[in-house]
Parts: C-alpha cells; structure tokens; sequence
C-alpha cells in the first residue's frame, strides 16, 4: 500500500467557534469540506519509509511549534496493479 505523508498548516479557532462546535456536537473542523492549506506533500510505497518521513518532517521548526502538523494517509491502488 502506498501512503502520502502531508505537512499543513494549522487554521486558528476563535473562542466562539469552539464552544460553539462543543455546545453543538459538530465539528472544528472538517477537513472533507474544507482542508488545511498544505505546505509539502511526499509519497512513500510502504509503512515503514512513510513514518521514517514523517518523522523527519515533524523535526521541522514549525512542526514543533504547534503551528503545523503531519499527517500520514493510506491511499488505495487503483485497480489492476
């Protein structure tokens, strides 16, 4: 399975928002709708060397500082391969 590691930038909730969201019983965020601005996408072919990416991406600066995030996602093969 191959998997594509993302780094993005985290979007700011006002105070309202999330209790709003709490109260609610919906969501922040909802990155089907709307996704977080990406910064650099990768791609890796197994498990393995997707963690050893992100864990190198999550050494960067911004990473560390809360202000971005990594995220490793499975993507499916297309048939016949």
């Amino acid at each position: 399975m191959r998997f594509l590691i993302v780094r993005t930038d985290i979007r700011a909730a006002a105070d309202a928002d999330l209790a709003a969201a709490f109260a609610g019983g919906g969501r922040l965020r909802d990155e089907q709708t709307t996704p977080e601005p990406r910064r650099q996408t990768l791609h890796a072919e197994d498990r393995e060397a997707a963690l050893t990416l992100a864990r190198a991406l999550a050494a960067v600066g911004a990473v560390r500082s809360g202000r971005q995030r990594v995220k490793v996602l499975p993507i499916n093969d297309p048939p016949g391969r």
